[in-house]
């Protein structure tokens, strides 16, 4: 274990942390997270945030919109056809979809308006164009082994952070 205190948050090391995540004011989330430093397992803003961390030691980390889930992009508020939904399908304007598309894709979406004919959806990530004020203490570093270096992840054949075995990390939750 004596290893475990010199070593940082670097490239190719696991990291456990607590963290809290407040936007606008607001906890939006918090929790414990073991990923595997520099392979995109968490965003990016965060992890350049983290970098050169030591284990015990806490860090408020401001990451940008543009860092994060990115701007807010207007082009991705798409009009869908609501034939493409079940008739009796009841739309929450700003509740997140699970949907799927004619590729078996599945995504998420917000209704952001409906009318008779058409359902507006926001298909930007919810958090995207806001900044994101992290929290994080670290509570273990150790260096990640050569399987899960290639796999990109802490959890092998899945994304750090999901216990549900996932492959993209942007869906992960």
């Amino acid at each position: 274990m004596e290893q475990e205190t010199t070593l940082t948050v670097q490239d190719d090391n696991v990291v456990e942390m607590t963290y809290i995540l407040t936007v606008d004011g607001e906890i939006a989330d918090q929790g414990t997270l073991e990923y595997l430093q520099g392979h995109g397992n968490i965003i990016a803003g965060l992890e350049k945030g983290l970098e050169g961390a030591k284990v015990g030691e806490t860090r408020e980390v401001l990451v940008e919109a543009k860092d994060g889930y990115g701007e807010h992009d207007p082009k991705r508020v798409l009009p869908v056809n609501r034939n493409s939904f079940p008739e009796d399908f009841e739309f929450k304007l700003g509740e997140m979809l699970r949907i799927r598309d004619a590729s078996g894709h599945v995504f998420q979406a917000i209704p952001v308006a409906v009318s008779e004919d058409t359902v507006e959806l926001d298909l930007n990530h919810p958090m995207a164009g806001k900044d994101l004020n992290f929290k994080v203490t670290i509570l273990s570093i150790y260096p990640a082994t050569e399987d899960q270096i290639a796999a990109g992840s802490v959890r092998l054949g899945g994304c750090a952070g999901c216990s549900a075995g996932c492959d993209d990390p942007s869906t992960c939750g």
